[in-house]
């Protein structure tokens, strides 16, 4: 089931199976997808990185990230792109950015307990309903049906993976994270990134220390690799445009970035890829 509004609004509802499974793997500008395995394990394969998903797990990706199915039984799929619901306009509702969608260079998942399993049931069956509807109400009542789907995924997500760090500093990592997502082509520096959060570069490393994150550097380059990653197995550019594209100004030093990364360079990465 997709909606469609009068200006460019999407929101996609689909029931996929092996048959249908290419929804999966399209790329649609600005979209977002929320995918929830209801079938006993699903396999994908994103950014050439294997995921097996359990029961009820769900995971959420951006249109940047290059998906394939290896085995897809039952899986729920939940689409929408920036003028339906732009999550950055909307942060202060939700709270997802940085947690569910454009945290740097992880895919989260989590999974639906048994105890909150009957919320997410019922709001899969309301969001079937408003689909079908076709009244004035209708994109009102969608936005608010994905509203609270993301609210109750947030919490799910900050509950299981231990984020307990007061409000202050938890937005302080989302907004690094967001931000690295939106910049990394071109900020490659931590002091880059102290300035946009008006802090400076010690402050912020010491920050993240402090509360035992991963330290800014290591996402500004995690993100920078996933990126070369991408476009070496996905695309037919040179190594040299490559190099560009993701932020280098010289091919020597991104060379040598990548195979520190790597361990191999980005041309032997590309053919370990395609098997030559």
């Amino acid at each position: 089931m997709r909606f469609n509004g009068s200006t460019d609004e999407f929101l996609l509802l689909d029931e996929v199976s092996s048959h249908n499974c290419q929804v999966l793997t399209e790329r649609i500008e600005s979209s977002l997808s929320i995918i929830w395995n209801t079938s006993d394990k699903a396999t994908l394969i994103i950014d050439k990185v294997e995921y097996v998903l359990e029961k009820n797990q769900l995971i959420f990706l951006t249109e940047f990230h290059h998906v394939e199915t290896k085995k897809v039984d039952e899986i729920r799929l939940v689409r929408f792109n920036r003028p339906f619901y732009c999550i950055k306009d909307h942060d202060s509702e939700v709270g997802c950015r940085g947690i569910l969608f454009f945290g740097a260079s992880t895919v989260p998942v989590i999974n639906i307990p048994e105890e909150e399993l009957e919320k997410f049931e019922t709001l899969w069956k309301m969001f079937e309903i408003e689909m079908q509807s076709k009244d004035k109400l209708q994109i009102e009542m969608l936005q608010m049906m994905l509203k609270r789907f993301i609210i109750l995924c947030t919490r799910l997500s900050k509950e299981q993976n231990e984020i307990s760090l007061d409000t202050e500093t938890h937005d302080m990592i989302r907004d690094f994270n967001f931000l690295v997502e939106t910049h990394f082509k071109t900020k490659h520096s931590v002091a880059e990134y102290a300035d946009l959060l008006f802090k400076s570069p010690k402050t912020l490393s010491n920050f993240f220390a402090k509360h035992k994150q991963r330290s800014p550097l290591a996402t500004i380059q995690e993100r920078v690799l996933l990126e070369a990653r991408r476009l070496l197995a996905y695309t037919d550019m040179p190594v040299k445009e490559v190099a560009y594209e993701v932020g280098f100004d010289s091919i020597q030093t991104f060379s040598r970035f990548f195979k520190k990364k790597e361990g191999v360079s980005a041309k032997e990465y590309r053919k370990q890829l395609l098997g030559t």
